[in-house]
């Protein structure tokens, strides 16, 4: 309660700084502050045409030389402080705390990562799998209320991480991928979208994303590509498919002399398209690092989630402490009006 009562004694309520934070409710309304001096001149014009016989209760002598005289201007100025107050406390100062809260249903968005030996080859820098690693952990950090999973695979798929908003945990995951991770050698693409599947089949997520990324021919694995495509779309799985490398000659380490050797590269682009038509969803074929990352911020545009606000506007108003003061100083000028000070009426 003192605290309270301290408050309204605060001379900093008057401060320029302290009206600088304001919003005002009703600003229009300061206008009337200019309209305080023309009162102030109305009533000096009033006092010169009514020409009063006696100004102050004092000698004339003493009214001439004594500045004591100036203590008639007193109660006026409680007065005129009166209506400052009323006028502030009219245009309603207010101060405001606005928070935003945002929010959205997210994807369920899985990774599918080939870590067979040929992403060892050097047609990226520095290689396949590190171009794909690096590109994919700037799409994670890009993401915002999405669930996003891991699968990797070889000659065999690997869950390598669960849906999770985890990202910190999944990069760390994804920076740990070696060709080693996986022992059986080829490229198992139907049996990497089947672990995919497996892993969003059972997602309340209305959109559910996997995003398959291979360089090879999938010959490994017990199952078939189309139906496992098949199978991802019957759960109403979306499939992007990138193509990585070139086909062809491409660098792999280098000789006795330190010249880049090449070896000859195949990359099945035709069943990958197939994969994503079935799954309703986009081909793309990467032959460098920056059209990966291009291809990467395309679907990342895609499939964006609407992200929806809810704002929550606090508001402070402080019109009670002009109002309180205003109702101070009037009562000061009634109390003074009428004493030796002089009358407000004849001053």
């Amino acid at each position: 309660m003192r605290k309270q009562v301290a408050e309204f004694f605060d001379w900093s309520w008057f401060l320029p700084e302290t009206f600088k934070t304001y919003e005002w409710d009703n600003p229009i309304l300061l206008n009337l502050l200019w309209m305080i001096p023309l009162l102030i001149l109305l009533r000096k014009g009033i006092k010169f045409l009514k020409n009063p016989v006696l100004e102050l209760s004092l000698p004339k002598r003493v009214a001439r030389g004594n500045p004591w005289t100036y203590l008639r201007l007193v109660p006026t100025g409680f007065f005129f402080l009166a209506l400052l107050g009323i006028v502030i406390a009219l245009a309603r100062p207010q101060r405001s705390n606005e928070r935003v809260e945002q929010f959205t249903e997210g994807i369920d968005i899985l990774l599918v990562l080939d870590i067979s030996e040929s992403m060892d080859l050097q047609d990226f820098r520095p290689n396949r799998l590190e171009a794909a690693k690096s590109t994919a952990v700037d799409f994670i950090n890009g993401r915002f209320g999405d669930r996003i999973g891991m699968v990797i695979f070889a000659g065999e798929a690997y869950s390598l991480a669960p849906l999770t908003n985890d990202y910190e945990l999944l990069t760390a995951l994804i920076a740990d991928i070696s060709f080693d991770m996986i022992e059986p050698k080829g490229t198992a693409i139907g049996s990497a979208i089947a672990a995919g599947t497996n892993r969003l089949k059972d997602s309340e997520t209305p959109s559910k994303v996997m995003i398959l990324l291979s360089d090879g021919e999938s010959n490994a694995g017990n199952v078939d590509p189309l139906f496992a495509a098949q199978l991802a779309s019957a759960f109403n799985i979306k499939i992007y498919t990138i193509a990585v490398g070139k086909d062809g000659m491409v660098p792999y380490g280098t000789d006795f002399f330190g010249r880049p050797q090449m070896v000859e590269s195949y990359l099945d682009e035709t069943t990958l398209r197939e994969i994503a038509r079935i799954g309703n969803g986009e081909f793309y074929r990467a032959a460098d690092g920056n059209t990966l990352q291009q291809i990467f911020d395309r679907i990342d545009v895609l499939e964006k989630a609407e992200i929806q606000e809810n704002r929550y506007k606090e508001t402070a108003d402080y019109y009670r402490i002009y109002l309180f003061w205003a109702m101070l100083f009037f009562l000061i000028w009634l109390a003074l009006k009428s004493t030796f000070f002089n009358n407000f009426l004849l001053d």
